[in-house]
């Protein structure tokens, strides 16, 4: 969706708890799950100011979100 963030924890709530946990826990999580927000943050503020930029930036900063949301996802799946 155009101008919508999309916070990693509001995608997976039932997950909140773990979410949170590792956040604290695991380094690699916290790199990759702060990534995520900037790369999220990146994206949504060129959506809404809608200022000139090639859409092919915007696909190459969705397409970096998507890869950062699988590793995420793959981090917390792997949890016992």
């Amino acid at each position: 969706m155009f101008g919508v963030r999309h916070n990693f924890i509001d995608d997976f709530p039932q997950m909140s708890g773990t979410i949170t946990q590792l956040k604290s826990s695991n380094p690699e999580f916290a790199q990759l799950l702060s990534r995520y927000d900037e790369t999220d943050k990146k994206i949504y503020g060129l959506e809404v100011k809608s200022r000139p930029v090639a859409d092919i930036y915007v696909e190459v900063l969705k397409k970096e979100r998507l890869k950062l949301k699988d590793k995420l996802y793959t981090i917390l799946n792997s949890k016992p």
